[in-house]
């Protein structure tokens, strides 16, 4: 069996197919049949090429460092050595064969040593070809006499280093959500919206038609113990997100070539959380506080969110070209404050964005679960929470415990390698997701639903079944992303793509485009069904849910059409469903 020179995890210098451009990859995997290496590069583009494509990061830095010394002793100041006396010159009565020979060594000392720094690969073949031909230029000299020579012909030092700079950030010109109008409309909408949704849920009689005309007085809306409250909350879990626990892994490859690591503890974090509201619950806290102060602790985080909104766009203001996000870098205040300028905003080492996308906001929703379960027991005079309240309990821990679970996996997600870090972010992670997600079981509270049997059973198995569907597909397209060879992955069919990675069309992605779209709204209908048909109120997480999907869908199409262009038509001819199979 043929032994693979690389090792997979080890950093070496790939040549960019059809050029002499090398630039600096990690080898994923070897297969033994096909003798290629997949690799990736620092902007996640995965390709398989030979060995003889490969060169270890020692070598090609010696080859660099001899071309730059020999480049340096040619300088005009220095007079030249005749080349028909050179010493690594043959006789002019050498013979052609000789020659010919020389000249394919001097090919391969081109190929290998006088490759350029690396810098960041762009998205298509044609224009990193075009970028080899700009950076070199391989010409045959003029005669002197002694027959025709190759010499490279070398930009100086400076502009080499010059054109190595990472390239300045684009524009965003594909405005989304209506552009600049639509989102400012949603910076107010959204936040009223839930507003209106926490009133309607509270109240005996859920209808629209109940719905209060008078605005809520300032003393239900605001308190500064519960502000306060909030701020503790976000501090603890900022410092659990810093325990030394827990595998440090690296995020993407960001345009600049660099990577950040981070600290994966969140299911650590989130059994201490478990832990400390345990300890709470033994020294009596009553945890129905927070359902009596429900709209409170909503305007405190909304608080919250406006301040750090206001931060992070301030001192996006400095942050280097290489450092903004793609889709919030258009140049209307309004829209990028909105979406999001900076992709990665840090403290020193820690990201503020992973940290809101998952910690505060999910534990939170799980706490606030947990809260309202012991607020029902309270106002119903309950020994024991009702099994409507239970089921809507433990189906929600499951999908946050499966996040935690999975929280590496967060980092190659469209939230984080993509979108901005601003207002809908974090509106979304510190207030929608724990004030709206939670709509359920405060519903439930002042709603109680009697279930049948045959009801908990058929909910169980909706829930069972979308978690399956959801858990599997997102499973396959992490580990098809990480290693394409892998056992688990490697019989699933696949569509090739100019950018060298593939689209499965075989298994659950055969099915529809996004089958993990498809668990979570089945998920989402199992959390909703427990409430009964009386009102529409508890279904607006599903109607959420149904909107952001299909808007997620369309987005996700554009920019695949434009990154794989024809492979992408074939791929949906292939997978024509989109969520719904034969219907959507």
């Amino acid at each position: 069996m043929p032994t693979s020179r690389f090792q997979i995890g080890d950093t070496v210098m790939g040549r960019w197919p059809g050029s002499n451009l090398y630039y600096e990859v990690k080898v994923l995997s070897y297969d033994n049949k096909t003798l290629l290496y997949t690799v990736i590069y620092k902007d996640g583009t995965e390709l398989e090429l030979k060995e003889s494509d490969i060169t270890s990061l020692t070598i090609f830095k010696q080859g660099v460092a001899r071309s730059r010394s020999r480049s340096r002793s040619r300088s005009p100041g220095r007079p030249r050595r005749s080349r028909s006396r050179s010493p690594a010159r043959t006789s002019r009565r050498s013979s052609s064969r000789t020659t010919d020979v020389r000249k394919e060594k001097l090919k391969e000392v081109l190929e290998v040593r006088l490759t350029p720094v690396v810098r960041r690969l762009e998205k298509t073949e044609t224009e990193s070809e075009n970028q080899a031909g700009g950076r070199y230029n391989l010409r045959r000299r003029k005669d002197q006499g002694d027959g025709k020579t190759v010499e490279l012909e070398q930009k100086t030092e400076t502009e080499v280093l010059t054109q190595t700079k990472p390239p300045t950030a684009i524009k965003t010109t594909d405005l989304e959500f209506g552009g600049r109008v639509g989102v400012f409309f949603l910076m107010f909408l959204l936040p009223v919206a839930v507003l209106a949704l926490h009133i309607l849920c509270g109240q005996k009689d859920a209808s629209l038609q109940s719905f209060p005309l008078e605005i809520p007085s300032l003393q239900s809306l605001w308190d500064w113990q519960v502000f306060g409250i909030v701020l503790l909350w976000l501090l603890f879990q900022a410092v659990l997100s810093l325990l030394p626990v827990g595998k440090l892994v690296e995020g993407m490859p960001l345009k600049n070539g660099k990577t950040l690591k981070y600290r994966i503890n969140g299911f650590y974090a989130l059994l201490l959380t478990a832990v400390a509201v345990g300890v709470a619950v033994y020294q009596e806290v009553d945890l129905s506080y927070i359902h009596a102060h429900f709209l409170q602790f909503y305007t405190s985080a909304l608080l919250i969110v406006t301040l750090l909104s206001v931060y992070l766009f301030v001192r996006s203001r400095w942050a280097s070209e290489d450092e903004l996000a793609p889709g919030g870098n258009s140049g209307y205040i309004i829209y990028d404050f909105f979406m999001g300028r900076e992709l990665n905003p840090c403290i020193k080492n820690f990201d503020i964005k992973f940290f809101c996308e998952m910690r505060p906001g999910l534990m939170g929703w799980v706490l606030i679960n947990f809260a309202m379960l012991q607020a029902e027991m309270k106002h119903q005079n309950l020994e024991n929470p009702s099994p409507a309240m239970l089921l809507v309990n433990i189906f929600q821990l499951l999908w946050v415990v499966d996040g935690f679970w999975h929280e590496e996996k967060l980092l190659t997600m469209m939230d984080i390698v993509y979108d901005g870090f601003g207002f809908m972010l974090t509106f979304g992670d510190l207030t929608f997701v724990p004030f709206t997600f939670t709509c359920q079981a405060y519903y439930l509270v002042s709603h109680p639903n009697e279930l049948s049997v045959f009801w908990i059973i058929t909910l169980i198995t909706m829930n069972g079944v979308g978690y399956y569907i959801f858990r599997k597909a997102n499973s396959q397209k992490f580990a098809f992303r990480k290693n394409p060879s892998d056992p688990a992955v490697s019989h699933l069919k696949t569509i090739p793509t100019a950018t060298g990675k593939s689209l499965i069309v075989s298994g659950l992605w055969g099915w529809v485009r996004h089958p993990n779209y498809l668990g979570d709204i089945i998920m989402g209908l199992a959390w909703s069904l427990p409430c009964g048909f009386n009102h529409l109120i508890p279904y607006f997480y599903l109607i959420y849910l149904f909107t952001l999907l299909v808007h997620r869908n369309a987005r996700d199409e554009c920019q695949c059409r434009k990154k794989y262009g024809s492979a992408w038509e074939e791929y949906c001819k292939a997978v024509p469903y989109r969520i719904f199979p034969g219907i959507y």
